[in-house]
Formats: C-alpha cells, sequence, structure tokens
C-alpha cells in the first residue's frame, strides 16, 4: 500500500501545481478519478466517483476573496475512500467536501504567509532581479507540491488499512444521509454554474432542454449536438447581423456586460 499512497501523493501534488501554474485541467476530479483508479486497481469505480465530484465542482468557481472547497484533495481522497472503502459515489462525495473545505482553508493560510514573500518579489523587480523573482516563485510551488503531497499520502497510508472496517463501523442510516447529501451536490453544483450563466434570454432552451431528456428520453449526446446547432445558428445569424466583432477590432465598449448577478 505504501507505493499505492506514495504514487497517489505525488498525483496530487502535480495536481496541486497544475491548479494554480499550467491549468491543464488534470486536476478535474474526473481526470484524478481515472488515475486514482488506475493506481488502486479499480478504473470503473474511480471514473464513477471522479464524474460525480466533477458535477460537485462544475459550478464552484472562486469569486474574489471566496474560495470553493479544495478540488484536489475532494477528488483524490474522495475517490480514494470509494475504492478503499467500498462506498457508492453519492456517499464518497459526502465525505470528500467537508475534508476539501477543511484543506481549502489550510491553503487559505499558506497563501496569506505568502505575502510576506511578494513583498521580496516586489523589491527584486524594483532591482531589476529577474533570478529573485523566479526563484520566489519557484519555491511557492515547492510547498504546494509538498503540501499537496502530504495531505494526500497520510489519510491514504495510515488509513488504508483501516477505511474498510471504519466505514463499516459507520452507522446505516450515517452512509444513507451521505448519499442523499452526495446525491443533491451534483445539482447543488450546476445551480451555481446556471447562476452564473443563465440570463432570461436563455430560460426557454433551459426548458426546451429538460422537455427533451425528461420526456424525449433522448441521450445526452444527442442533447448536447442540439446544443452545438443552435448554438451554430445564433452565431452565424449574429454575424450576418453584424452583432459579431471579430477579434482585434473589439472597443472597451463591445464587452459591456450586465452586471447585476455580482460576476
Amino acid at each position: 500500500m505504501f507505493v499505492q499512497a506514495l504514487l497517489i501523493a505525488l498525483w496530487a501534488g502535480i495536481a496541486g501545481i497544475d491548479l494554480f501554474d499550467g491549468l491543464t485541467h488534470i486536476h478535474r476530479p474526473l481526470v484524478t478519478g481515472l488515475v486514482v483508479g488506475l493506481i488502486l486497481g479499480d478504473v470503473k469505480t474511480g471514473l464513477i466517483v471522479g464524474a460525480t465530484l466533477e458535477f460537485v465542482w462544475m459550478g464552484m468557481v472562486p469569486l474574489a476573496g471566496a474560495q470553493p472547497p479544495n478540488v484536489v484533495i475532494g477528488g483524490v481522497i474522495g475517490t480514494s475512500i470509494a475504492i478503499l472503502g467500498g462506498l457508492d459515489a453519492q456517499a464518497a462525495v459526502g465525505l470528500a467536501v467537508p475534508f476539501a473545505v477543511a484543506v481549502q482553508a489550510a491553503i487559505t493560510l499558506i497563501f496569506t504567509l505568502f505575502s510576506f514573500f511578494m513583498h521580496k518579489a516586489d523589491r527584486f523587480a524594483e532591482e531589476g532581479d529577474t533570478k529573485g523573482i523566479a526563484g520566489i516563485n519557484y519555491a511557492g510551488l515547492v510547498v504546494l507540491f509538498l503540501f499537496y503531497f502530504i495531505v494526500a499520502f497520510l489519510p491514504i497510508y495510515l488509513g488504508a488499512d483501516k477505511a474498510a472496517a471504519i466505514v463499516g463501523m459507520i452507522p446505516e442510516w450515517a452512509i444513507h444521509g451521505l448519499s442523499i447529501a452526495g446525491g443533491v451536490m451534483p445539482a447543488i453544483g450546476f445551480a451555481m454554474l446556471l447562476k452564473i450563466m443563465l440570463k432570461k434570454e436563455y430560460v426557454a432552451f433551459m426548458i426546451i432542454g429538460y422537455i427533451i431528456v425528461a420526456y424525449g428520453n433522448l441521450p445526452i449526446l444527442g442533447l448536447a449536438l442540439i446544443a452545438v446547432a443552435i448554438a451554430l445558428y445564433e452565431y452565424f445569424r449574429m454575424k450576418d447581423d453584424g452583432k459579431v466583432v471579430p477579434a482585434g477590432n473589439a472597443s472597451a465598449n463591445d464587452y459591456e456586460e450586465d452586471y447585476s448577478d455580482g460576476i
């Protein structure tokens, strides 16, 4: 189990860096679920849990100083607990989210401590010391890697042999409650996403999509293709009407939006 915990911790460290530098999205639960599933030998459960967690975090975006639960640790720990403890995806979500909230609080503390070094970076910038600036950035990445590595390694390695036993000690009503809470979380994620994206002009499309899926039994892929067709139609219609401004010719006035929802 040591090697498996080590590999998962290494992945958590890499994904943690990607979250703040690079943003290739390998830190997303969908990818993390696959990787953890491969390491622990249960790809099917890894993908199922990863996809479920992806629904949860899909609508969780940082707004100013408000940060969502940590997506990296939520994905790593949630998938690991599900596989090692034999939990279903909904129960794993119920356990992963509180853990992710606690880790995000620790990340916020680390970033607060980083502010001291940012003042040094400002001084290096005034002096034209590019090596000093680079050194501070690399040092920050090392700290983040070690943090994610340790936070992922310790629970998995120290608790791997006890995961199933601990889950077995949890009352059935508690597991059932976690499953219900976990089942609600994806809906909350979508609701948060709609709060950001949805405008009154798009409500009709949302209702049509719901009717097609709920009453027409159309697969999600078919609905997605319909959405692509509608988007293409709207794009070319607006282009013909002169409402689409080519990149490079846009002015500041072209980006005016209604920010009444705070976004």
